[in-house]
């Protein structure tokens, strides 16, 4: 199969698809957008006058794996947030947001074949590799899969598994092929959050059959009661292979800069010193005034709990107005929510049509597996815009939908 053939059948990404779906239909009163997840709270106030402090550097090639002083900012913010001490010269990379990375590193890690072990202990030939992605995901996980001909799986992230992927529930003969499992935690779209013990079983797990965890951790930073905890706290606490997770996060949802395109990828030496050798070929590295942009947010805390805090009142004006719907379940962490209706796209147009709230289908952010596409009965609302106008659009909504 060529490369242009591995993608003929994927589906369009969820936004083009959803202009199609609502723009020929005129809104049903003013358009409030809850798609995207794209922060809007304001980013510090400092941004400006760093970049221009340091535009003169715009003159000059940045390095691609960062400046020493952000991805020592970097590993001290990692220090400081989840007790795991890392080299910021051989186990830290910037990265052009965690899009780039999450997939780069897959062509960077994943193998062409994947050797397994029979029962009797001796090696099998190599076949097909397998990625595991939750189902469903951020769509970048499953066009990775299909960049390096590995097999994407999608496995259910639905109420009955706590809204996580519980990979420990597939054939043994299916996670030996396993190479990379992917993991948000805080979850898009569902806003769960992995636990010291889900970390811990996954990780044993990988260990046992051979894989790397890529965890996705860019919510980490939104959260409602406590700090959701990190794969390589968990990692270190366990004293497994350093290899074996890979970390990515970014200063769009934590910082709210999600235009800086500045995140990281941390790890064991061995795969961050594969994912620069990618990247030094097919990276985009980030201007050198933005990452002295970066080197200040990872250094600077006071922003991030503001930003916090406000989402932490929308949390509770989600609750009061959604609270009495049936299925209604309160996010842990993140900025969505998962709001069980019918059928999603039928209710994204009713509720665009008759109030002008637009959301996202959650069958778009999803995979049909043996006829059935655990988002199909969901909508994603992105709880972005300000307090007045996010209440405001979900007492429409619930006027809409559930009343």
């Amino acid at each position: 199969m060529t490369f242009p053939e591995r993608f003929s059948n994927l589906p369009d990404y969820a936004f083009p698809r959803l202009r199609r779906l609502l723009d020929v239909h005129e809104p049903g009163g003013v358009p409030v957008h809850m798609t995207i997840g794209e922060p809007r709270h304001a980013f510090p106030d400092w941004v400006a006058g760093i970049v221009a402090e340091h535009a003169h550097e715009f003159g000059k090639y940045p390095p691609n794996e960062g400046t020493p002083e952000l991805r020592a900012a970097i590993a001290g913010w990692i220090g400081r947030r989840y007790g795991v001490t890392l080299d910021p010269d051989t186990q830290v990379t910037t990265l052009n947001g965690t899009r780039e990375g999450l997939f780069n590193a897959a062509l960077a890690l994943c193998p062409e074949t994947k050797a397994g072990v029979t029962k009797a202990g001796a090696t099998k030939s190599g076949a097909r590799p397998a990625i595991l992605t939750p189902n469903p995901f951020y769509q970048v996980y499953a066009v990775a899969a299909l960049a390096v001909a590995a097999e994407p799986v999608y496995v259910p992230a639905t109420a009955e598994t706590g809204f996580l992927p519980d990979y420990g529930a597939l054939p043994p003969e299916l996670l030996d092929r396993v190479a990379i499992a992917y993991l948000c935690s805080p979850s898009n779209p569902q806003g769960a959050v992995a636990d010291r013990g889900y970390w811990a079983d996954l990780i044993r797990l990988a260990e046992k059959h051979d894989f790397r965890i890529f965890a996705d951790e860019c919510y980490s930073e939104i959260y409602r009661d406590s700090p959701p905890p990190g794969a390589l706290s968990v990692a270190a606490e366990l004293g497994a292979d350093p290899e074996r997770v890979v970390v990515f996060h970014s200063l769009s949802k934590r910082s709210n800069l999600p235009g800086l395109r500045s995140g990281f990828a941390a790890g064991g030496p061995g795969s961050i010193g594969r994912i620069k050798q990618l990247r030094s070929y097919a990276g985009a590295p980030l201007p050198l005034p933005l990452q002295r942009v970066a080197e200040r947010a990872w250094s600077e805390e006071s922003h991030v709990a503001a930003s916090r805090a406000r989402y932490q009142g929308k949390y509770a004006i989600a609750d009061e107005i959604l609270g009495g719907v049936a299925g209604y379940r309160a996010p842990e962490a993140g900025f969505f929510l998962w709001l069980p209706v019918a059928d999603g796209e039928a209710a994204a147009l009713k509720l665009w049509r008759e109030t002008g709230v637009r959301v996202l289908p959650g069958a778009y952010l999803a995979r049909d597996v043996e006829g059935t596409n655990p988002g199909a009965g969901f909508i994603r609302v992105a709880m972005v815009a300000a307090e007045d106008e996010m209440r405001a659009a979900l007492v429409r909504l619930r006027g809409c939908l559930y009343d």
